[in-house]
């Protein structure tokens, strides 16, 4: 029955709202304001997808962020739902470090690309100028948010991370928050065709300054990152 449902109110009633919100995104960040399209309409988008997908979803450590301060959030990658559960329960404006390819996607690209997310690609160029553009853009409380192992888990495991985001959370210098996704592999992982009924949990843990962190090897750090997500991981 829930495939059922999955398939045929919840999946066509979650394209209109990807539509609607990408377009009000794009229309609302044209206009230069802020709040609305880079907090409220994500927000509103990832928690009604929740909800018409019936999924339940469990918050741990929201309390230790600080909305005016600018954060670096750094997740696993679970499955398709990391996104939603990101935008709608972390509570914090931020945007995406995103691959550049994803500016080809229908509707979705141009709200990224029209809201300013952070693109970034495989040449020394393009890392360069995306630490620029998050230098203009991470202040007042604008945040990021990556997914450092660059793809979404196969098994349900981490997978390696990757230097990028660290190296330049390092350049720009803002407080890194470790973050837990559980129950987005159960619920829908890459391998599969439609959503099923889990509880998705989004554990926020401590953050971490760059007094600690700028002292250390990107690879000593990045293990320690890698180690805190993991403690928490189902």
């Amino acid at each position: 029955m829930y495939t059922l449902y999955s398939f045929l109110i919840a999946t066509p009633l979650f394209l209109i709202a990807t539509i609607i919100i990408g377009l009000l995104v794009s229309i609302t960040a044209l206009f230069g304001l802020k709040t609305l399209p880079h907090r409220i309409l994500p927000m509103c988008w990832g928690r009604i997808c929740c909800w018409l997908y019936l999924l339940p979803v469990h918050v741990e450590g929201r309390e230790q962020l600080d909305t005016k301060q600018s954060y670096i959030f750094v997740a696993n990658h679970q499955g398709y739902l990391d996104i939603l559960l990101m935008y709608g329960y972390l509570g914090h404006s931020f945007k995406w470090m995103m691959k550049e390819y994803l500016k080809k996607m229908p509707i979705v690209g141009q709200a990224c690309m029209i809201s300013r997310q952070i693109f970034v690609g495989d040449s020394l160029a393009s890392i360069q100028q995306a630490v620029k553009n998050a230098r203009k853009t991470l202040q007042g409380g604008m945040s990021m948010s990556i997914f450092p192992e660059g793809t979404r888990s196969y098994d349900g495991t981490m997978g390696t991370f990757k230097r990028g985001a660290f190296m330049l959370a390092n350049e720009i210098g803002l407080p890194i928050v470790p973050i837990t996704i559980n129950g987005s592999f159960r619920a829908f992982s890459r391998k599969d065709k439609s959503v099923t009924r889990e509880t998705l949990s989004l554990i926020i843990h401590e953050p971490i300054t760059p007094d600690y962190y700028q002292h250390k090897p990107t690879k000593v750090f990045m293990q320690e990152v890698h180690d805190i997500i993991n403690s928490s991981l189902d």
